[in-house]
């Protein structure tokens, strides 16, 4: 409210929202009891009953969707909240782990467990993680439903599980070591969007490419020959297994599984930007153009992606033809 803002006002982004639908009882009555999306048969319905085009009637629908969508502006005070955060914790836990003996040897994790002190450093560390995917599994439902909204869902019950359970194991070394992990390349997720909607392509695009880089080197690399590698290979040597040990690794590689989805869909992502000379939509979007059906009519002139600041994204939106920055 107080920085993001301005901040959005300075770069020329408008709280301006779509442009809204003619009011009319009958369609309205349509797409909040019924559907949002008409298929052909209840359009031609809809035609006879109103004496309206169906593509008139295709583009209200389309308007009252985009309608309940959030503005541009909201959605960069949003991406600038969690860059603050993401950016904020990711350098208080490198600053932390880098004086810690067992981010330099994951040995030093299993060693005299599970007596070992939880200073003041680890707590607050602990905590604010927690409290603040507490505050992303709430608003998931209040957010725009997007397709990888299971995923996510799944993700944040793996998250909020591991960090309460690591927690009352005192198995807290190794969660720093997660933790600090996935904070590596979400702030960059986060700054990309940022500039996707200051319409900054070019740097939109340079943040998109490090991000995927980031994820795919921690995700794919570090987290499973690092992590996976003394949580379920050394902790068996040095302390055995035990009860709790089975579902803490099972939480991890659940993780890991979501991890591969995501790196799959980043690929995917950057190999279409290869092939189209930019950064194109993401495949979890649940954008709508305004000009889907207009751009469909005149054969895709105007390219494979209209522009258009309405739509929402996986994260959070998009603007101009930046149009991959879902979350």
């Amino acid at each position: 409210r107080f920085i993001a803002k301005p901040c959005a006002i300075n770069l020329g982004i408008q709280d301006s929202g779509p442009h809204r639908a003619q009011p009319n009882a009958i369609l309205e009555k349509v797409f909040t009891s019924i559907t949002k999306s008409p298929d052909g048969k209840r359009l031609e319905g809809l035609s006879k009953q109103l004496d309206w085009d169906v593509r008139k009637i295709q583009r209200w629908f389309r308007h009252r969707r985009n309608q309940d969508k959030p503005t541009t502006l909201t959605k960069f005070c949003e991406s600038m909240w969690r860059f603050t955060f993401y950016l904020s914790i990711f350098f208080y836990g490198i600053r932390f782990l880098w004086t810690a003996p067992w981010f330099w040897d994951t040995r030093q994790c299993w060693y005299n467990y599970p007596f070992q002190p939880l200073t003041s450093r680890l707590y607050y560390y602990y905590i604010l993680e927690l409290a603040f995917y507490w505050s992303l599994m709430f608003s998931q439902f209040t957010d725009i439903k997007r397709k990888d909204f299971l995923i996510m869902f799944v993700h944040h019950l793996a998250t909020i599980g591991l960090i309460t359970f690591s927690y009352m194991n005192n198995m807290v070394r190794v969660g720093t070591l997660v933790l600090c992990l996935h904070d590596a390349s979400d702030f960059l997720l986060e700054a990309a969007k940022l500039a996707n909607y200051a319409k900054y392509q070019r740097l939109c695009d340079a943040f998109f490419m490090l991000f995927g880089v980031v994820f795919i080197v921690t995700r794919l690399g570090i987290y499973p020959f690092w992590i996976l590698n003394t949580t379920l290979f050394e902790s068996w040597e040095l302390i055995g297994p035990y009860p709790s040990w089975w579902l803490f690794n099972g939480l991890l590689i659940t993780l890991q599984f979501l991890h591969i989805i995501w790196s799959y869909l980043i690929i995917r992502t950057a190999y279409k930007a290869l092939v189209r000379g930019k950064v194109s939509k993401d495949d979890r979007s649940d954008v709508e153009s305004s000009s889907e059906e207009e751009d469909v009519t005149s054969n895709s002139t105007k390219g494979v992606f209209s522009t258009s600041s309405n739509g929402s994204n996986r994260v959070n939106g998009h603007v101009a033809s930046g149009q991959w920055t879902e979350e």
